[in-house]
């Protein structure tokens, strides 16, 4: 059952897909720029991004929250520029590459949650939301300490 901020605006049809498309897009480009605003950090600059990760994975659901999150991966993969600092599967690759598949996890996770109803109370959110960065930060931080070592992360 879909019970998503996104589901309940666009309850799934087929007349809905272009607009699931849209989303998923649209989410893509939030991502994006939220990864331009940011505080200068090493190896791993901070940005607004975990923000906008937390609600597309509250509002989108699973499957949205999922295919947002795997389109990002793939533009930032060919090269266009969505990620913080620089693009291509070397950057993905690199110290961030944890986070950016956290990102991804955290979505889906997010979203199956938010079906399961914890997107209806303040309180829900709130630990869905601690989930969603445990999930980001967790092989976000196990990547990085394998990258550039442990004593540095």
């Amino acid at each position: 059952m879909q019970n998503t901020l996104v589901h309940e605006i666009w309850p799934a049809s087929r007349s809905s897909r272009m607009a699931q498309a849209f989303m998923i897009v649209a989410g893509t480009a939030l991502l994006a720029l939220s990864a331009k605003v940011q505080v200068p950090f090493w190896p791993v600059p901070m940005t607004m991004q975990t923000f906008v990760v937390l609600l597309i994975g509250i509002t989108y659901g699973p499957r949205l929250g999922l295919a947002t999150g795997l389109l990002y991966l793939l533009e930032g993969a060919l090269g266009l520029p969505v990620f913080a600092k620089g693009a291509g599967l070397a950057y993905l690759m690199g110290p961030t590459g944890g986070y950016l598949f956290g990102f991804v996890v955290a979505m889906a996770v997010m979203g199956l949650l938010a079906d399961r109803g914890w997107d209806k109370t303040r309180s829900g959110v709130l630990v869905a939301m601690v989930i969603g960065e445990v999930l980001i930060f967790l092989p976000g931080v196990v990547w990085l300490a394998a990258v550039v070592g442990s004593e540095k992360a």
